[in-house]
């Protein structure tokens, strides 16, 4: 659906913070201080991956590059060069001086092209990012949004001085200099933290985090039980509580043959060894605005379900007793739409009210307390036990998923009961420390956004001061 609204209304709201002026400045029409170029609607049947000449379709506007050639003849006044201002006519109408190499501007791609005499290019790239978003938050649409050449150029601008532009221009990126310098900083620190993550799962897997069982047992001349006894009791402990239909089956134990090797006194075992119980949530769509919570899909992360994450089901505990969550409980996405997040696993905390779980998550309860609940919620989510998830995934009409089956097959490594214990105390002490860095860094860089957009709000009303 393409914007209907009246520009001069939005400016009045000016919702966003970006549209006003200073009231010695006058507003100008774009079309009366700049030329707008239409793109050309270039024969997709002409497109390649790799021969031919760049060519600048709407998702390349922002990137500053393409993966998208042209083979065939153009007209050159269809090329674009660095630093000249695109717009993407569908969508979120993004705006942005192009930074790659020469590149041919396709259709439903604008350039607009100043006459420096009167409007600067590096003032109006600042300028109309702004009333292009206020522009798409006032264009309804029902599948994507339309804009059209004739609500740019009817866009008034605010109109300094040409002096005041550049004086403008010259602080804004004296400001946002010094700011993308902290920004740098802050997401230097979090690809740190990152790593440092997946350091400390990387060592938790492979049984380098803590003491093994099997270490402080020889430096205490004592006797320990190994993993391999352990899972035997838990089979066993398995096979006396088994209450299904039929006859009693063995679970199948992992391949190990592609599987790392173990420190001394681990084994390898599996979900489905593990395990009593695996369903899937219940079907029914959340239909009320209290009642029953379920769980969002959304609410299982890496090693933690969100308990605040829910929605209602006009229904009672006791009509879905089969599908009441409880504490130890392991949760498996079963479908996301990112596969990054697909088969992914958090054990269920303590929780003071019933609740349930989606068909979109899979739930485990595991067969015996000689299990850490949290620890195969950390072992499921790294190492080799995420790279098997991994390679299952299957992608469909856009969505990624899992089945039950996968879930069972998932091989764990598993460690003595008191390592099991040592290793999750040690990683929750960990994580706990990298999960309050991250969230100082990320509530920095929300800070940085905020006073990127302040520092806007101040030069196109004539407020901006000059720091030293």
């Amino acid at each position: 659906m393409s914007f209907t609204s009246n520009l001069n209304d939005i400016i009045t709201q000016n919702s966003n913070g970006l549209l006003g002026m200073h009231k010695s400045w006058r507003r100008v029409n774009l079309s009366k201080i700049a030329t707008i170029q239409n793109g050309f609607p270039f024969e997709s049947s002409r497109f390649s991956k790799s021969e031919g000449t760049p060519l600048i379709r709407i998702r390349d506007i922002t990137r500053g590059e393409t993966a998208t050639f042209y083979q065939g003849e153009f007209d050159a006044s269809f090329l674009v060069q660095a630093g000249e201002i695109l717009v993407g006519m569908d969508g979120d109408f993004h705006c942005a001086p192009w930074t790659g190499i020469p590149a041919l501007l396709n259709q439903r791609v604008c350039k607009i092209i100043p006459d420096e005499s009167q409007y600067l290019k590096s003032f109006l790239r600042y300028v109309l990012p702004g009333y292009l978003a206020a522009i798409n938050a006032h264009t309804n649409s029902v599948t994507v949004k339309h804009l059209s050449s004739r609500t740019v150029a009817d866009i008034p601008l605010p109109l300094p001085p040409l002096d005041e532009q550049r004086r403008i221009v010259a602080e804004i990126e004296k400001q946002f200099t010094r700011l993308d310098t902290g920004v740098a900083a802050l997401q230097r620190v979090q690809s740190k933290l990152k790593r440092y993550r997946a350091s400390v799962l990387k060592s938790a897997c492979e049984g380098r985090l803590v003491p093994t069982e099997s270490e402080l047992a020889r430096a205490e001349g004592r006797d320990y039980e190994s993993a391999k006894v352990l899972l035997q009791r838990i089979l066993t402990e398995r096979r006396e509580k088994w209450d299904g239909r039929g006859k009693y089956k063995e679970p199948a134990a992992p391949d190990i043959a592609n599987l790392p090797e173990l420190p001394d006194g681990w084994v390898w075992t599996n979900i489905e060894q593990l395990m009593f119980l695996l369903r899937n949530g219940i079907s029914t769509k959340p239909n009320a605005t209290e009642g029953l919570p379920i769980l969002r899909i959304s609410s299982v992360r890496p090693m933690s379900v969100d308990m605040k994450e829910i929605r209602f089901l006009e229904a009672s505990a006791a009509d879905l007793s089969g599908y009441v969550l409880d504490e130890g409980d392991l949760l498996f996405t079963r479908y996301n739409g990112n596969p990054d997040y697909v088969g992914v696993c958090g054990a269920v905390p303590t929780q003071s009210t019933p609740l349930v779980h989606p068909d979109k998550l899979i739930r485990c309860k595991l067969i015996s307390k000689m299990v850490h609940p949290r620890f195969v919620a950390i072992m499921a989510n790294a190492g080799a036990s995420r790279s098997y998830m991994s390679k299952r995934i299957r992608t469909t009409a856009g969505q990624s998923g899992i089945s039950g089956t996968d879930v069972k097959g998932l091989p764990i490594p598993l460690p003595p009961l008191a390592e099991q214990e040592r290793i999750v105390e040690e990683v929750e002490r960990r994580l706990s420390v990298v999960d309050e860095l991250e969230a100082t860094v990320t509530a920095n860089l929300r800070r940085a956004t905020r006073l990127r957009q302040s520092i806007l709000q101040q030069a196109f009303s004539g407020r901006l001061k000059r720091r030293t």
